[in-house]
């Protein structure tokens, strides 16, 4: 998700809901972007993140209420553009080692699927997310969609930084 900056206090906050999906199956062909990424800042309410993909560097937080279920699939949500070197630098100060991962963009099913083939020590892993409208909005899977994972914690790219599924 891309937010520019909310200069009028009036619109509504940016929020991101994803659901994440194992795969059983083969994945068709997409668009392929390389994405790393590290974590400054990792809890159970909010994340502190700064990737490079391809070429374009971000930062971007998210955070959940302090009252939401540890089940909730959405949260709020800021990314913006920063320079190549500040994202590079941040990184040295980052949290455990970057994760590195292949994302394939596949349009399905009327959906879009990030799918992430993960390297390094979470090499092995691959998933699929897909951004929603609303928590109840009907996902439509694909065949080669697996089970749902969205609310198991291990499966979040801030916790695969922590306990990388090679050791699992």
């Amino acid at each position: 998700m891309k937010n520019q900056f909310f200069a009028d206090k009036h619109l509504p906050m940016p929020t991101e809901i994803e659901r994440k999906y194992l795969i059983k199956g083969t994945i068709p062909k997409g668009s392929d972007t390389q994405i790393s990424q590290a974590y400054l800042c990792t809890d159970k309410l909010r994340t502190i993140r700064v990737r490079i993909e391809d070429d374009i560097a971000t930062i971007n937080v998210k955070t959940k209420p302090s009252d939401a279920s540890s089940t909730t699939i959405t949260r709020m949500e800021y990314e913006y553009e920063i320079p190549l070197t500040d994202a590079q630098e941040m990184r040295e100060c980052a949290i455990g080692e970057p994760i590195e991962k292949t994302r394939t963009i596949i349009l399905q099913n009327g959906h879009t699927w990030e799918v992430d083939t993960f390297h390094g020590a979470n090499a092995g892993l691959i998933v699929a997310e897909v951004e929603l409208e609303s928590e109840d909005q009907p996902v439509h899977c694909p065949d080669w969609i697996g089970r749902e994972v969205s609310s198991e914690s291990k499966y979040f790219n801030s916790q695969l930084m922590k306990a990388p599924y090679n050791t699992w």
